[in-house]
């Protein structure tokens, strides 16, 4: 990519609406996309996520939130079927809810 100084040169002579738009369009440049879960991948997560509630082993949950994907690092305590959400806790003793549908991926860590 050629760094000629684009925005840096032309900055001057934009207005102020037009700096904030295009900050704007370079943050959404970096978003990533919501992965769609198939049938064998939900089943696969559920046996995960049963093992480790059994056992109480620490997991690494992959969840998409904010047009970001985030790591949770926890013990898996509860499983709402009503709200269809996990609810973890993590090395601090905080309780992060996470619904079922923004998983990505659990990962056995012990």
């Amino acid at each position: 990519m050629i760094r000629d100084r684009g925005r840096i040169k032309w900055n001057s002579l934009m207005l102020p609406e037009h700096v904030t738009m295009l900050r704007k369009w370079a943050e959404e440049d970096t978003y990533e996309e919501e992965k769609q879960l198939d049938e064998q991948r939900l089943e696969m997560l559920d046996e995960v996520a049963s093992v480790a509630m059994e056992f109480g082993k620490k997991v690494m949950v992959i969840h998409f939130v904010d047009h970001h994907h985030e790591e949770v690092i926890g013990k898996i305590h509860y499983f709402d079927a009503i709200n269809k959400e996990f609810r973890i806790v993590d090395e601090t003793d905080r309780v992060i809810r996470i619904s079922t549908g923004r998983i990505d991926q659990i990962i056995i860590l012990e």
